[in-house]
């Protein structure tokens, strides 16, 4: 059984060679090639592919029209299959490809263009209504979450994580204290508890300054982690 496929990547020569690739694979039929997002549209209404093979990245925006395209094919044409291609392995994307469900996704990085098994694989998989991550991106979510669980920022409240966060900005007690409507004191008693949670007390040798300091680098160190 022959799959239509449409590809969308705004690099020619990448386009070319994955054209180049499917045409030595007989159950693959390329029935659209687009370098952005705008032909890409008007190709599936016209061309009326079976699965997208989209670079995550392409005009107009050069930021995630991959992506949003998958999240509005689930709503317009659900039975088309996605095959996302990144260059970077972004868990970020990857949740939100997958966030409406996993059928019929997959989330290639774009070295794996050079493995047509692999290419082929992923493209069958969603054509048949399955799914499948990278597994160097599956690596890279796993360690992402590891850290997260066992980053000591997860013992802070929401206030105290407040607190640190304008502390990372150069605030002092009193600016935190004026940006979030509270006393000097509590402030300082909210800096007292972050530094107690971080294992910021054991040295006595460390002033509160050095503490402040290593808060914040812990703090940024670890900020765009899930909490």
């Amino acid at each position: 059984m022959t799959t239509r496929l449409a590809i969308a990547e705004d690099t020619y020569l990448v386009r070319e060679a994955l054209e180049h690739l499917f045409a030595t694979v007989p159950e693959i039929e390329v029935v659209a090639s687009c370098g952005d997002l705008d032909t890409l549209r008007e190709s599936i209404g016209s061309d009326r592919p079976e699965v997208v093979l989209t670079d995550i990245r392409m005009p107009p925006t050069g930021t995630d029209e991959g992506v949003r395209l998958a999240a509005e094919l689930r709503e317009s044409h659900p039975d088309i299959g996605v095959v996302v291609l990144s260059q970077y392995s972004e868990p970020e994307f990857v949740v939100r490809l997958f966030e409406g469900g996993s059928d019929r996704r997959a989330y290639l990085l774009k070295e794996r263009v050079a493995d047509r098994g692999e290419l082929v694989g992923a493209i069958n998989a969603v054509r048949g209504g399955g799914s499948f991550i990278d597994p160097k991106v599956v690596e890279v979510m796993v360690q992402a979450r590891a850290r997260a669980e066992s980053s000591p920022l997860r013992e802070l409240t929401p206030r105290e994580l407040e607190v640190l966060s304008l502390v990372a900005t150069g605030s002092s007690n009193s600016a935190v204290a004026e940006e979030l409507v509270l006393t000097k004191r509590a402030v300082e008693k909210h800096i007292n508890s972050i530094f107690l949670k971080l294992g910021l007390t054991h040295d006595p040798s460390e002033d509160a300054i050095s503490k402040r300091v290593k808060a914040v680098l812990m703090y940024l160190a670890d900020a765009d982690l899930p909490r």
